[in-house]
């Protein structure tokens, strides 16, 4: 099998910032303890930006993106692929997001939750690594339950 064109390989790499600007914030409390980690933040920054100023922001770059890369035919498979899975990822990360402020902060700012958030950080870092490298490698990241439901959805 053929090697995607280098700019497929990055648009689908690009795809996993989406995932990664919203869990930058479950990482507070590793920056704080290791400033260098603060440069984790730097790729995240304008589509962050973007959700910030515009009203609604993170809803209508889920629309674009899934209205325009997703569902067009005319897009190649694997930047489609690798969109859709950033965006069920992105979807994950914004449900515990939604658990971390209307369950967990308002019973204080503890050991356990700053685990909790820590854990949450790391685990999408190694996702969106993982995710990125092998977008630009020109594969497809085989990321359990979450591939399937991409397939699933593509097909």
């Amino acid at each position: 099998m053929l090697n995607p064109p280098l700019w497929q390989r990055l648009l689908a790499a690009a795809a996993y910032l989406l995932p990664w600007s919203d869990a930058v914030p479950f990482g507070r409390s590793l920056f704080s303890l290791l400033p260098v980690l603060q440069w984790l933040r730097l790729p995240a920054l304008p589509l962050a930006m973007v959700q910030q100023m515009v009203p609604f922001g993170g809803f209508v770059v889920f629309l674009a993106l899934y209205l325009g890369v997703v569902r067009n035919a005319r897009v190649p498979y694997m930047i489609r692929f690798s969109v859709l899975q950033a965006i069920l990822l992105d979807i994950v990360l914004v449900l515990l997001s939604l658990v971390f402020s209307v369950l967990l902060t308002p019973l204080g700012v503890g050991f356990a939750l700053r685990t909790l958030s820590n854990t949450v950080f790391l685990g999408a870092l190694v996702l969106v690594v993982f995710a990125m490298v092998e977008g630009l490698r020109g594969k497809e990241a085989d990321i359990p339950s979450l591939s399937e439901a991409v397939r699933m959805q593509l097909y």
